[in-house]
């Protein structure tokens, strides 16, 4: 039913900015009883308006007052519902990370569509978990959501919980920094409830933990946790894992969806991104909008790089300029106009389907498609004495390090994600160095990597981590992406013997990036990257069950017989 003429009015006219009706702690009932509570932000007139929700497990009183995006939707029209999820704040019931986010989320978005204030039409937004929250309730396909902009955010828990096979060892940290301050205010609980004491008593903890097997053997977060331990009884590739696994959900999703991430977001990647996009295009083969766009930057984990637009803006230390940045709360708002309410802003009707960013160049490319038009996919051959070269070599080689887990390589930029100055990883002992000659041409890639390398080890399991690097003439080398797409659990087949060679695919490792005339491409081997990864003991079982360890002897085997490629995605 069409709303009438002053109704519609009051919807479509934005209030002046920071005109706005406020109410806190607002109860928000659950299929099951459970209530959970939010800020609802209203514009300072009387009417109907269409609604943005936003739920975290961080506190939302403290994201509506940091964050502008809230302040600015209200001023564009927009009623916002800020909400603590389940087990959170203000928020009853108990708190279980994501699990109870698919309908917990399809009940809020439908009680916002259902208020006097409510036009029925909803958005969502939000960034890392809050952008983990809008996949798993769109899944659920709430009648009422319009249109998301979940940012840096994840697809399928291979590449989330794990990576490459890989536990992820970043979660303690999470739980001890985000989640146990509050659960131990909330159940009166030992230890630190605040962001600084938590901080104090995980700096004395961190390495420890790290260094642990099993990696489940953290009994600080039992009380605080208990999922911990569920997550990691579960194997990567166990059906359990199927509530969370986005990619067999696109078909269920009726929203507009604006995906973006960045190449140096250390918590997911760009793949989530980029996957849950190609999903959706699929899925919605033959309609003439697929309601579907993508968004690939230079930065870290955050929004703050995003808005960055100076001279100076950069991800980790590597400078991209003015250029890099974006307006996030105007992307938002401008997705929300479009698809929650039906406007279409002069110019921005052929808005492009995917942008990215090409770090090097640090200018933005375009397309209507995946991969980008005229991308040309080159293999790299890895040849005798550490070369990659654009011709295949007729020797064959054999190069050969000793993998140790009790001696793992540690990442020197672990604490401070983004591109930094590989060079001294290239001077290991335990690693194997591949690079090409300097550059007779600029040579510009964006999109998806593949390695693929023939691997001998007696180990029955051994990591494979391919560390992609853009190495300047004064020998900076820049890494590429963050941690977590460049890694692959290579494991002997049960009907094969573990020495025999085998093929290892590394197919998740993506970026945009022009290598400069003059600049070398540069692959580091090697089998452990520590604190944020797991580190595989090498005996067959996985760290989360096992506490004994092996050394391995690792080989990457090159030649006509055993090849080991690196093929990149070219573009003019």
């Amino acid at each position: 039913m069409r709303l009438g003429p002053l109704i519609l009015a009051l919807v479509m006219t934005a209030p002046p900015a920071g005109a706005q009706v406020a109410d806190s702690a607002v109860a928000i009932p659950m299929r099951d009883g459970v209530v959970l509570r939010a800020t609802v932000l209203r514009p300072g007139v009387s009417g109907r308006f269409p609604v943005l929700v936003y739920r975290t497990p961080y506190g939302q009183a403290a994201a509506v007052t940091s964050y502008s995006t809230f302040k600015a939707a209200v001023g564009r029209g927009y009623a916002v519902v800020a909400q603590d999820v389940r087990g959170r704040y203000l928020s009853d019931g108990e708190f279980d990370p994501y699990r109870q986010e698919g309908k917990d989320g399809y009940d809020t978005i439908e009680w916002a569509a259902s208020q006097h204030w409510s036009t029925g039409e909803v958005g969502t937004f939000g960034l890392s978990y809050p952008g983990a929250v809008q996949w798993l309730a769109a899944a659920e396909a709430p009648p009422h959501l319009k249109a998301m902009v979940p940012a840096m955010t994840f697809s399928r828990p291979t590449n989330f919980w794990y990576a490459g096979g890989v536990a992820d060892l970043s979660w303690p940290a999470w739980i001890w920094l985000n989640i146990a301050p509050d659960v131990r205010r909330r159940k009166g609980l030992a230890g630190p409830t605040t962001a600084r004491d938590a901080r104090t008593t995980w700096g004395a903890l961190r390495s420890e933990v790290a260094n642990r097997l099993p990696i489940t053997d953290v009994p600080e977060l039992d009380a605080i946790a208990p999922w911990f331990r569920e997550w990691y009884r579960h194997p990567p590739d166990d059906p359990w894992w199927s509530w969370a696994d986005l990619t067999t959900k696109y078909g269920r999703v009726g929203a507009a969806v604006l995906n973006l991430s960045a190449w140096h977001d250390d918590n997911y990647g760009p793949e989530g991104a980029l996957t849950n996009h190609l999903g959706l295009v699929a899925a919605r083969a033959g309609q003439p909008d697929p309601k579907s766009f993508l968004i690939l930057g230079p930065w870290v984990h955050g929004v703050s790089g995003i808005n960055d637009r100076t001279a100076g803006a950069k991800s980790g230390e590597r400078v991209f300029g003015a250029a890099a940045g974006l307006d996030y709360d105007e992307e938002i708002l401008r997705f929300m106009d479009r698809y929650v309410r039906g406007q279409v802003a002069d110019g921005t009707r052929d808005l492009p389907r995917i942008r990215v960013f090409v770090m090097g160049e640090n200018q933005w490319r375009t397309g209507d498609r995946w991969p980008l038009p005229g991308t040309r996919p080159t293999a790299l051959h890895l040849t005798g004495g550490g070369r990659l070269a654009w011709i295949p070599d007729d020797g064959s080689d054999r190069r050969t390090i000793v993998s140790d887990p009790a001696a793992p390589i540690v990442d020197p930029f672990a604490e401070r994600p983004g591109a930094h100055d590989y060079r001294e990883l290239s001077q290991r002992g335990d690693v194997l160095v591949y690079q090409t000659d300097p550059l007779d041409r600029d040579i510009r890639i964006v999109g998806n990597i593949e390695a693929r390398l023939t691997i001998q080890t007696e180990a029955p399991s051994i990591d494979v981590w391919v560390k992609l690097l853009d190495v300047a003439p004064d020998g900076t080398a820049w890494n590429l992406m963050g941690a977590g797409l460049d890694v692959q659990r290579a494991t002997a087949a049960p009907d094969r013997q573990a020495g025999e060679p085998r093929t290892v695919v590394l197919g998740d490792l993506m970026t945009g990036n022009l290598f400069r005339r003059g600049h070398r491409i540069r692959v580091v081997i090697m089998t452990s990257f520590m604190p944020n990864f797991g580190r595989n003991p090498q005996t067959g079982r996985p760290e989360t069950t096992e506490r004994t360890i092996r050394l391995a002897r690792f080989s990457v085997l090159t030649g006509p017989a055993t090849p080991s490629t690196l093929t990149l995605p070219i573009i003019p």
